[in-house]
């Protein structure tokens, strides 16, 4: 277990209503990160009340979540700690209805010290949380509480705008957290940090020095347990409204005034508000050959597996700067890496064989993956006689320092942060009304579909989309072994 740091947890005693208990995402990550939390002694007491459509008791609860927490917790279950865990769940169906919730909720409360604060996690479909929203209601369980929405938050703008006025019609707009689990990554935190705590950086974080930038999501899995539900939104709404924008705001945002959760909400949605509407002609559309033969997909389905775009942020600091975006299924590896690509010397003095220019511009890479690791490139001299060139490269990664057991992971920190009432890694109405209405040319007339082989980078079009550039994945370097300083 990580060392916690004194001060990083709330100040109160916190009782989770789980709703999608039994669920995938709640046995894969939720419940496995609150055993995680509720161990750590960030907490000063919690309960967990898991709620779900199955008639199960309290006891078959423990019993799913045993399993859940000893096949997908990573740092090694200890027995006492379980127990304890253990004794700190309780279940609920819906089936029940409200008033069983409410009872619920007050023998947990009646079991904690101190009053303590509720957290709704809604870890269900849209339309399934807006039913969970008003049980929630007709049970009184909306004050001193916190809900968490998981996406999609609506698929164009009239459903986001919908979505947003029932939850208000229960929930103030900052008892909201709405969120994406790919903020919640230490190195997503990491851009910020080496962004503005850095002299030399961020002098040069703009359109007179950076030529473009890139962020890559491909995927190597496919969908053929989740076809049912990807036919309803495909790669664009999946991936790229609820977690490739949020992480284009982490690159483009002017500094906050302050490191505190609103000033940097609204520097984020500024630049929501500057992005100008995405073109049909500025996005690419694919689907992996195979995907038609996936039970639940309509033969004639023209959902996209794949997507590649490009966009503009129209204002002082990016302007003529192509930001562009990839992600997809079933694609040569998963990665998921931003790249900013540094504009090159407007002349050079080498010669034409030196290697100047063969491998691209410089770059600065951030690996998003759990591992923070972040890559420098740039042009160095060849040893022996002559001036050839070749790239090399300056490379950090955060199981060098002996760190790495401090590292929560994304669900563990933004279910912390959303007790502690912190919003910085979560959206906001605004900015998500914001997106969907830049995505409506989009969404209204889509390109067709290009068929691309599993296994591939997408299809053909991605290179004619960003061209005269080229994507950066596959890498022509790799990052190197842990500890390897001498490679």
């Amino acid at each position: 277990m990580g060392r916690m740091h004194p001060g990083s947890g709330p100040g109160e005693p916190q009782v989770v209503l789980l709703f999608g208990a039994t669920g995938d995402l709640a046995r894969r990550k939720l419940l496995p990160g609150l055993f995680h939390l509720a161990s750590s002694g960030l907490i000063p007491g919690i309960r967990v009340i898991g709620v779900s459509l199955d008639q199960i008791g309290v006891e078959e609860f423990r019993e799913a979540a045993h399993r859940a927490v000893d096949e997908f917790y990573s740092r090694g279950l200890d027995n006492a700690a379980w127990e304890t865990f253990a004794s700190q769940l309780d279940y609920v169906s819906t089936e029940s209805g409200p008033a069983a919730m409410a009872e619920a909720v007050a023998r947990a409360e009646a079991q904690l010290d101190a009053p303590a604060q509720r957290l709704h996690y809604l870890s269900v479909p849209p339309r399934a949380a807006v039913a969970a929203v008003t049980q929630l209601a007709e049970a009184g369980l909306i004050e001193r509480s916190r809900v968490v929405m998981e996406k999609p938050f609506g698929v164009d703008l009239a459903s986001s705008v919908a979505l947003n006025g029932r939850l208000h019609e229960v929930f103030d707009e900052d008892q909201i957290f709405r969120i994406d689990h790919f903020l919640g990554k230490e190195p997503a935190l990491n851009i910020l940090a080496f962004r503005f705590a850095n002299g030399l950086f961020e002098p040069i974080w703009n359109r007179n020095f950076i030529d473009h930038v890139q962020i890559d999501v491909p995927e190597d899995l496919g969908l053929e347990t989740r076809a049912e539900f990807y036919e309803q939104t495909g790669a664009y709404r999946d991936m790229v409204v609820t977690h490739l924008f949020q992480i284009l705001a982490f690159i483009a945002m002017e500094p906050p005034t302050e490191l505190d959760p609103a000033a940097i909400t609204i520097e984020k949605n500024k630049v929501f508000h500057s992005m100008l509407p995405i073109q049909p002609a500025d996005v690419v559309r694919g689907q992996y050959t195979g995907y038609l033969d996936i039970p639940g997909v309509s033969p004639e389905s023209e959902t996209e597996t794949f997507i590649a775009l490009r966009c503009t942020i129209d204002n002082w600091r990016w302007a003529g700067v192509p930001f562009y975006l990839r992600t997809g299924k079933r694609l040569a590896e998963g990665q998921r890496i931003v790249s900013i690509a540094f504009n090159e010397p407007p002349k050079s003095m080498f010669p034409a064989d030196s290697g100047v220019s063969a491998q691209g511009p410089d770059h600065l890479t951030f690996d998003l993956a759990d591992s923070a690791k972040m890559s420098l490139s740039f042009y160095g001299k060849r040893p022996g006689p002559g001036m050839r060139l070749d790239k090399l490269s300056l490379q950090f990664a955060m199981h060098d320092t002996g760190l790495e057991g401090d590292v929560f992971e994304a669900y563990e920190r933004l279910i912390l942060d959303a007790m502690r009432g912190d919003r910085t890694l979560f959206t906001t109405a605004d900015g998500i009304e914001r997106l969907w209405k830049v995505s409506t040319p989009l969404i209204e007339a889509p390109p067709p579909v290009r068929t691309y082989a599993p296994g591939s980078w997408g299809p053909n079009a991605i290179h004619q989309l960003i061209a005269p550039h080229a994507w950066r994945l596959p890498f022509e370097r790799v990052w190197r072994a842990p500890n390897a300083l001498g490679s």
